[in-house]
């Protein structure tokens, strides 16, 4: 009654490439500051590496953002219905 699933449709789950974006980063940090020589002095070098960081993350998700709309049959999916009306809603 009322709403009926006329089929499904085939999306990219944007909730499991969360641990792809997660490990990207992390790559992508781990060459760029793969040379700087190790510190304890957090002070020094916190702001440089949240400025890495954030880098890291625009350059992951841009790569990804990019993969899935070019080519998005390599990710994960999941089938969402969607509705048509019955003859009860249309309004007479």
């Amino acid at each position: 009654m009322g709403i009926e699933v006329g089929g499904h449709q085939e999306r990219t789950d944007w909730p499991k490439l969360g641990p792809s974006l997660l490990i990207a980063s992390a790559l992508i940090l781990a060459i760029r500051t793969a040379r700087w020589p190790a510190t304890h002095d957090a002070h020094l070098s916190n702001k440089e590496l949240e400025k890495e960081i954030d880098y890291a993350i625009s350059v992951a998700s841009s790569v990804l953002s990019k993969l899935v709309s070019k080519n998005d049959t390599i990710f994960p999916k999941r089938r969402e219905p969607w509705y048509q009306a019955t003859d009860e809603d249309i309004p007479r």
